[in-house]
C-alpha cells in the first residue's frame, strides 16, 4: 500500500472512531429524585405530605416501560388496612417532544397497614409508546389511593420539575405528528443525539469523498506514467 493510500485510510478510520465517540458520549437520560407536596382530599379530610418521587423508563418494543417509586406514604388510615385492602393508581405527566398523560398502576399493599400509619405505595408502572420523537419529560401527577370502598386523590401542590429527562424515538422512527403532516412539511424534532448523528454523518461522507478523489487521481496519474 502507497504512503497517500495508507495515510487516507488512516484518516477515515480517525474521523469514523471520533464520530463514535461522539455518539457514546452523548447523554440520553438524566433523572432526579423529585419531592413532590401532595394535598389528599381523603374521608376524613384534606391531608398533606411530602415524598420523593423517582421515575425510570425501559425501553421495551415500540414503547417504554416507566416505573414510579414513592420514598415515603403520603397519606394514611384511621382503621387497619389488611393486606391488599388498598389499589393505588397515578398518573406520569408528559411534556416535550409532545405531552401525553401516561396512566401507571401496582399492585395492592403486601402486607397490613396499621391505623394512622402512612402507607406505603407500591411501585407502580405503565408503558409509553411515543408519537414524536424527540427529548420527552416526565413529571409526577395525580394520585389515586382506593381502599375500603373509599377513594383519596392526592394532587401535587408544589408544580415539581421532571423526575426523568429522556430522549425517546417513536414507533417506526418517526418524528412526524400523529393524525397529520408528511414528511415534507413537517420536520421530526432532533436532540442532541441526533445532531451528532448528522454531523458525523456529515463528515464521514464529505471524507469518503475526499477520499474517493484522492483514489482515483492517483489511479489516473499511474495511468498516464504507464
Amino acid at each position: 500500500m502507497s504512503d497517500r493510500k495508507r495515510s487516507t485510510a488512516l484518516a477515515l478510520a480517525s474521523a469514523l472512531a471520533a464520530g463514535s465517540a461522539v455518539l457514546l458520549a452523548a447523554p440520553a437520560a438524566h433523572a432526579d429524585v423529585v419531592d413532590v407536596a401532595y394535598d389528599c382530599k381523603t374521608p376524613i379530610g384534606d391531608k398533606s405530605a411530602v415524598s420523593p418521587i423517582d421515575i425510570k423508563a425501559v425501553k421495551e418494543g415500540d414503547g417504554y416501560k416507566l416505573t414510579m417509586s414513592f420514598q415515603k406514604g403520603v397519606s394514611s388510615s384511621p382503621v387497619e388496612l389488611g393486606k391488599g385492602a388498598m389499589s393505588p393508581s397515578a398518573v406520569i405527566l408528559v411534556d416535550g417532544a409532545e405531552k401525553a398523560s401516561v396512566p401507571v398502576s401496582g399492585p395492592p399493599n403486601p402486607e397490613a397497614v396499621p391505623a394512622n400509619t402512612p402507607i406505603k405505595i407500591t411501585d407502580l408502572s405503565g408503558t409509553y409508546t411515543p408519537k414524536k420523537t424527540g427529548k420527552a419529560t416526565f413529571t409526577a401527577g395525580v394520585l389515586t389511593i382506593k381502599a375500603l370502598g373509599t377513594t383519596t386523590t392526592c394532587t401535587p401542590g408544589n408544580s415539581p420539575k421532571p423526575s426523568l429527562e429522556l430522549d425517546v424515538t417513536a414507533a417506526g422512527g418517526s418524528g412526524a405528528q400523529s393524525g397529520g403532516g408528511t414528511g415534507e412539511d413537517t420536520l421530526p424534532q432532533t436532540g442532541p443525539t441526533d445532531s451528532a448523528l448528522a454531523l458525523g454523518t456529515l463528515g464521514g461522507t464529505v471524507l469518503l469523498s475526499g477520499a474517493a478523489g484522492v483514489l482515483w487521481l492517483t489511479r489516473r496519474g499511474q495511468r498516464a506514467r504507464s
